[in-house]
């Protein structure tokens, strides 16, 4: 209709991905109109940064907004189109109020390969935080320190900050696997090694083999031992089974020949669909799990695990050992319980007896 048009691209997508787009769009219109175009659109990027279970609220309380585009017409567009969420000057809705100390939200507002570079550098930058601290996670068990308090005297500086400082058996999902793929790909291209951003993808994957070692550690032999994991998801408060953890532990453990239990609170009918190979495994009652079990792995920390009846569960168990891969139970109360506790790296916490 001969107004201009931004065409803006939200997802995230190899650097370069906007000029690939636009030079597509600008062929395409030659080929139906005859010319070529002459200012009718431009191409933006806009890169979410939602995460899985908050996404609306990340929606409407961003940390920052990010637009990018060599169109300063399109960035003008963008920049109006955001205006209440950037200004707070929008009605928040009854059932997502709006966080006390929301104020005006930031406003990136630069060029199409920046833009496209921020959302990778942000990923990596996060999966970088998991994997760090999980290398740490390895030293703290060999010197018997507490990982959780130093991952809260770590975080507590304003440089580091506390989130994504969470010790356990790595990040899974379809974000970080694939956007440090993707970067490290990319730096190739270049001739760029990548050797922190690769490093980080490496120290990930051995947390799925080191719960084997941890439960070998403690058994001695896994073949024929009946193991629950708890948790399919590769998070808590989704369903989401992408390159979830979960499931190369428990095919890891089929390897090795043990006998498997698997419990998810939310995504059973979504890993039978996507798993038809370990649906044989699913129970949809928690106690399956436990009954005549010699271990038991925490694979995602689901609230609903945290508000077991553990005590009831140890007498079923054949060998009450836990292994918290998210670092997320209460050891005290698991081992008053009667449970051998154990994480990915500190010595076995044994139970408490009673006089």
């Amino acid at each position: 209709g001969g107004d201009f048009t931004v065409v803006v691209n939200k997802s995230t997508v190899p650097i370069g991905s906007g000029n690939w787009v636009d030079a597509i769009l600008r062929e395409a219109y030659e080929r139906h109109h005859g010319h070529r175009p002459d200012g009718q659109f431009a191409v933006a990027s806009n890169p979410e940064f939602l995460r899985e279970g908050t996404a609306l609220a990340d929606t409407l309380y961003p940390d920052r907004i990010v637009i990018g585009s060599d169109s300063q017409a399109s960035l003008d567009i963008l920049n109006q189109l955001y205006r209440p969420i950037l200004n707070q000057s929008f009605t928040p809705p009854t059932v997502l109020p709006r966080p006390v100390g929301v104020g005006a939200v930031p406003l990136v507002s630069t060029d199409l390969a920046s833009a496209e570079l921020i959302k990778y550098a942000a990923n990596a930058f996060l999966a970088l935080k998991i994997s760090y601290i999980n290398e740490i996670a390895a030293i703290a068990g060999k010197v018997g320190a507490d990982i959780r308090e130093v991952a809260r005297g770590t975080g507590l500086d304003a440089r580091i900050g506390p989130r994504f400082l969470n010790p356990g058996i790595g990040w899974g999902g379809s974000c970080f696997g694939k956007d440090t793929a993707a970067l490290v790909a990319t730096a190739s291209e270049y001739h760029l090694p990548m050797p922190i951003v690769t490093a980080a993808r490496d120290v990930n994957h051995r947390q799925r083999t080191k719960v084997v070692d941890r439960l070998l550690d403690e058994l001695n032999i896994i073949k024929g031992r009946k193991i629950g994991i708890l948790g399919l998801a590769f998070k808590p408060d989704t369903d989401d089974l992408r390159d979830s953890p979960a499931i190369d532990i428990a095919n890891l453990l089929l390897e090795r020949g043990a006998r498997i239990t698997l419990h998810d609170p939310i995504a059973t009918d979504r890993f039978r669909r996507e798993q038809p190979a370990l649906a044989e495994h699913l129970t949809d009652h928690v106690e399956g799990v436990f009954d005549d079990a010699d271990a038991i792995v925490v694979a995602t920390e689901w609230t609903h695990y945290r508000d077991l009846d553990w005590a009831k569960f140890a007498p079923t168990m054949r060998s009450p050992l836990i292994l918290d891969g998210r670092h997320c139970l209460n050891a005290d109360k698991l081992t008053e319980a009667g449970f051998r506790y154990l994480t990915m790296t500190a010595p076995a916490i044994p139970p408490r007896t009673h006089a």
